[in-house]
């Protein structure tokens, strides 16, 4: 499906245009990546991300891995019970705060993301490494670095 661009933006950017490309790739790139994870280790994207965050975070609590991802602290409480009953994670008290636990990866778990990554970064160099040139994606990861830290400034979160 073609569209026309929007009339009477001249060159500048039409912020809903740059909007609606942003959701749109997320979402095109979400699904590639969960089809190859899923079919290459019976592994959704939803499950990797929040493994990836229990593997980098020492002593990580529930509340690392929703500031790390941007989602709610219910949403990722409910993730990581599937996570533990799938046997991919556990959870042991947090001596330092009774009131969260600290997770990690079981030795299936550690075994199943170790595996997971050639797919996951596969399919990032096939749609988004082959897409632009080196300088062209940096920039762009940078620009988006300093968009996403200007809206955590904006809500009082850093970035």
């Amino acid at each position: 499906m073609e569209t026309k661009p929007p009339t009477g933006a001249g060159s500048r950017v039409e912020l809903a245009a740059l909007f609606s490309d942003l959701v749109r790739l997320e979402t095109e790139l979400w699904d590639l990546v969960d089809d190859r994870l899923r079919s290459d280790h019976d592994l959704p994207l939803s499950w990797f991300e929040p493994m990836q965050v229990m593997d980098r975070v020492t002593d990580c609590r529930v509340a690392d891995i929703a500031e790390a991802l941007s989602i709610t602290v219910g949403g990722t409480s409910k993730l990581v019970d599937r996570l533990e009953m799938a046997g991919l994670c556990t959870r042991r008290p947090n001596p330092d705060d009774a009131r969260s636990s600290l997770l990690a990866l079981t030795p299936d778990g550690r075994r199943r993301l170790d595996a997971a990554r050639a797919s996951f970064e596969g399919e990032l160099e096939a749609w988004l490494g082959a897409s632009l040139p080196r300088e062209r994606l940096d920039s762009l990861a940078s620009n988006l670095r300093d968009v996403r830290r200007h809206i955590g400034a904006r809500q009082g979160r850093a970035r």
